[in-house]
């Protein structure tokens, strides 16, 4: 053994008696020796659950049930939460689930913790920036003020602290960064500890053209090796293309086994496991897969209480491990049994309600039917009204412009509420982009009326023509119109439902020779949304002549064809199909692929529906919808350059004439 050494032995330093010489003997060396300490420690074993559970409390804000927060009211996500404390090897959680089920709380629970008791950087990362700031606002700064070991930790905002703002917080030790997808700069801001990806469904397929926004946010943890934490998760979309699905597959694939309350058998509850009565969802029970007893909802507490997660599968990667949980396991109180029934009956008789029962209730992907319609079967369908006339149900117009080497194709569609449309006409300009009599023609269509069933005439108002081929050219042209009315646009590949159409950004032009920086407004399409969309649109069921006569009405979405319309046209209507392939990695991919070579149509319909996006219409609410139809039903006897209807000299009712009275196109 050592012995203590003597206060007589020879030291290579003054003793601690001699004042002025000791290293600690300063101002300020307790504060040092105390953060050299806290660096020392090692993480706590207090898990994420633990932390919640003690320090935990839920704003009115920003919760239906403020006061502390319980982990046993949501037992299943005491794993997902508990996987992410610094005692657990687990590196990357992976979370596919249905809407409010308590996730966002549980990773909100996660940053507590991280700025309490493991300090480091985070990155918390939302689907776009506005999102962003909006989750900062009604999550994050009631997580800081709600809990007193939280605020005493991170900076209060000041106006000239930066280190405190909309979308930082810093605080001892580490400090959290919350950006949008979208934002490449964003996502390659700092290194980060922890990362929190949020819906990540809804992320754009790239950042700022650089790459895919998941694969850049995790590139920020690699740096901190087995100690860092990353946290996926969303509601999941279509099948092949869905991203947490995709991560999903590729973990251990868990679900929450739950006993049952007559026989003990373990199962994971499943939607066609629930059963009632035709046309009474009060009625709704569960039947267990063992005893095949019925189960009431009032069970659902006691169940939850004794489950357990299961893994059902090997990842391929030993540090990942994902989790599904469907809305079927929503504790008491949140969504019942019988809402989920109700809202099951409700979707029946669309594609679109359906898609999101599954998606938001089931937490499961949606299958997009691809095949192409049969262009006989349209064919067959096509309806007969006043050539060049737009019908009753039409309110507005826009178009969708091809340009091709040796002609422009441009096609005119009328749309009324639910986006139920009508092909009003079919225009092919002769000349390419080289020829200025094609422009001409072009810019003479901007012009033109159709007449309206019910007396009006409508111009386009707003026109999206494709960017593929030309680009300067179009670009040129369309300053020249005005961005009112005229939108150039860009198709990409891929799906984005929360926002098909993004932008606009600004692009260089070129006017009498001379280029001009940022001169033109580019829109980004996302043309698989809009392709599947008419697919599905052009599968609804449609009322019979009975039904009509009847005063049956057409499903939302129809899409209307006339009688005028050629048979090569409809070929060109549904010249692609949708196809699963497979990437190198062996994940599936969904893909639009042509069946014959032409597809104006098709391109110049997803063009037209880009247009009536940027219009607003799939935002408008139903003040501006009946504002419309108000208009159209009026007797006319003067038309605004932009084909509203308006009476001699005055404006609609309770608006004044500069609101409505604009350029042309100006109305929106």
């Amino acid at each position: 053994m050592y012995a203590p050494t003597s206060t007589n032995s020879p030291r290579s330093g003054p003793t601690s008696g001699e004042s002025g010489n000791d290293l600690t003997d300063f101002d300020g060396a307790g504060e040092i020796l105390r953060a050299w300490g806290n660096g020392l420690r090692p993480d706590p074993d207090l898990t994420v659950s633990e932390w919640a559970d003690r320090h935990r409390m839920l704003s009115g804000r920003a919760s239906a049930e403020p006061g502390r927060y319980r982990t046993v009211r949501t037992p299943y996500m005491r794993e997902i939460m508990d996987r992410l404390s610094p005692g657990d090897p687990t590196q990357r959680v992976v979370f596919m689930k249905a809407a409010q089920v308590g996730a966002t709380e549980a990773g909100n629970n996660w940053i507590g913790f991280a700025i309490h008791q493991a300090p480091g950087p985070m990155l918390a990362v939302q689907p776009t920036v506005e999102l962003a700031k909006r989750n900062s606002r009604q999550r994050i700064d009631p997580l800081i003020d709600e809990s007193p070991e939280l605020r005493e930790r991170v900076k209060p905002a000041r106006s000239r602290d930066a280190g405190n703002t909309m979308l930082s917080k810093e605080f001892a030790g580490g400090i959290l960064i919350m950006t949008g997808a979208n934002s490449a700069v964003g996502l390659r801001s700092t290194p980060a500890r922890y990362i929190f990806l949020d819906e990540v469904d809804a992320y754009p397929a790239s950042a700022d053209e650089e790459g895919d926004p998941v694969t850049l946010a995790e590139a920020r943890s690699l740096t901190f090796a087995h100690r860092r934490k990353v946290l996926l998760v969303s509601t999941p979309t279509i099948r092949g293309l869905s991203r947490i699905e995709r991560e999903y597959e590729a973990s251990d694939q868990r679900r929450f086994f739950v006993p049952c309350p007559h026989c003990g058998a373990m199962q994971w509850l499943k939607f066609d496991r629930l059963r009632w009565q035709k046309g009474r969802p009060e009625t709704a029970e569960y039947h267990c897969e063992g005893c095949d007893a019925a189960i009431a909802e009032h069970h659902k507490t006691a169940m939850l209480e004794g489950g357990e997660w299961r893994a059902t599968a090997t990842s391929a990667d030993p540090t990942t491990v994902g989790y599904h949980l469907s809305a079927l396991c929503s504790p008491i109180g949140w969504l019942s049994w019988e809402r989920i029934v109700r809202a099951w009956d409700a979707a029946q008789g669309s594609d679109e309600a359906i898609k999101a029962f599954r998606n938001t209730i089931l937490g499961e992907t949606w299958v997009e039917t691809g095949e192409a319609p049969d262009w006989q079967r349209l064919y067959d369908r096509r309806e007969r009204w006043t050539s060049g006339m737009v019908p009753a149900g039409g309110l507005f117009l826009t178009a969708g412009a091809d340009v091709q080497k040796d002609r422009i194709e441009v096609d005119v569609w009328a749309w009324g509420r639910g986006l139920e449309s009508w092909l009003v006409d079919h225009v092919v300009i002769e000349g390419g982009p080289d020829r200025h009599d094609a422009w001409s023609e072009l810019t003479a269509l901007l012009d033109r009326t159709w007449p309206h069933e019910r007396g009006a005439h409508l111009r386009i108002a707003r026109l999206a023509i494709d960017t593929g081929y030309e680009a300067p050219a179009v670009y040129s042209w369309s300053r020249a119109q005005g961005f009112a009315q005229v939108a150039p646009v860009k198709g990409v590949e891929g799906f984005n439902r929360s926002s098909p159409v993004s932008g606009p950004t600004f692009v260089d032009a070129t006017e009498g020779g001379k280029r001009l920086r940022r001169g033109a407004r580019l829109w980004t399409v996302a043309v698989s949304t809009f392709k599947a969309e008419t697919y599905r649109f052009l599968r609804l069921a449609r009322p019979t002549e009975e039904e009509l006569a009847d005063g049956a009405a057409f499903p939302p979405g129809s899409v209307h064809l006339p009688h005028w319309v050629e048979n090569e046209w409809l070929k060109q209507f549904v010249a692609e199909q949708l196809v699963t392939v497979r990437t190198k990695r062996g994940f599936a991919r969904l893909e639009w692929q042509k069946l014959r070579e032409r597809n104006e149509a098709l391109d110049c319909r997803v063009y037209a529906r880009a247009a009536a996006w940027i219009a607003g219409a799939d935002r408008w609410p139903d003040e501006k919808w009946r504002d419309l139809e108000d208009q159209l039903g009026a007797a006319p006897t003067d038309t605004d350059p932009a084909g509203q209807i308006n009476r001699p000299g005055q404006a609609p009712q309770g608006k004044r004439r500069s609101d409505w009275l604009g350029r042309r196109g100006g109305w929106f």
